[in-house]
């Protein structure tokens, strides 16, 4: 199945920028996805094709016009389209959510500039999107961080084992990586590394993810252990009534002792 992802911005001519190049790249010319940019003012309103204006009520900068993203996603959306609004007050982006995006068939990212948009449009969408706690001059680099994020999981953009080992896709932060020389102005590999005991690597990888996890990402570590719970101890066996009487009261048999 192709992923098809359309993207709405006033700056059509971002797309595909750095999509077109490594892994994403890669994705796009296999087939494995289609990406087509459409310019806003395409339904934007009068002669000047215009999209935004005042805000009600006064306030500084101007504000996106629902009309235009409605004409937008009229033509584009279809019957299978999931809507994204890049927008600073939405739901954070994580791997998580990208893994949840790639098995959709279909996304439509709109891509918002000036102040912000107006609140009808929110009503138009299925989801909004944030990268993290700042502002940025418009969608259109958010968006294209999503589909990034979003290609390289698509079944034949590259290993499978790659994902599944990297940060955040086992709920950890990746544990560290190396590669020659063994040594590089006095640090070295960690022995464990090129011991060849491949069961021993697993296990020192997943300690350092946790411990790497623990000082860069405690909220990570809390929602993790929150989901892998220790096993229970297993109860201690008592002794068979056969057994105890070969050993005395005392404790112990002592060496040439008798039992009793």
């Amino acid at each position: 199945m192709t992923l098809q992802i359309d993207v709405v911005s006033l700056f059509p001519d971002l797309f595909p920028g750095p999509l077109s190049e490594s892994i994403p790249g890669r994705a796009l010319a296999r087939g494995l996805a289609e990406l087509h940019s459409h310019d806003l003012r395409t339904w934007g309103i009068g002669r000047h094709r215009s999209v935004d204006d005042y805000p009600y009520g006064g306030g500084a900068g101007m504000v996106l016009r629902p009309e235009p993203v409605a004409g937008a996603l009229d033509a584009v959306r279809g019957d299978d389209g999931f809507v994204i609004l890049l927008d600073p007050g939405g739901e954070v982006f994580s791997q998580a959510r990208a893994a949840d995006l790639a098995a959709r068939p279909h996304l439509v990212l709109v891509c918002p500039r000036y102040e912000g948009v107006d609140h009808r449009i929110r009503g138009m969408v299925d989801l909004e999107l944030s990268l993290g706690d700042y502002v940025l001059s418009g969608g259109e680099l958010p968006a294209l961080v999503v589909i990034d994020a979003v290609l390289r999981l698509l079944p034949g953009a590259i290993d499978a084992a790659s994902t599944g080992e990297e940060s955040f896709a086992s709920g950890l932060v990746e544990y560290p990586q190396f590669t020659r020389p063994p040594e590089h102005r006095g640090e070295r590999v960690p022995e464990i590394l090129l011991s060849g005991d491949h069961g021993a690597v697993a296990r020192w990888r997943h300690e350092q993810s946790i411990e790497r996890t623990r000082a860069r990402r405690p909220d990570l570590l809390a929602a993790w252990e929150a989901a892998h719970p220790p096993a229970p101890e297993k109860p201690r066996r008592r002794p068979r009534r056969e057994d105890a009487g070969d050993v005395p009261l005392g404790g112990v048999v002592e060496p040439g002792e008798p039992r009793s």
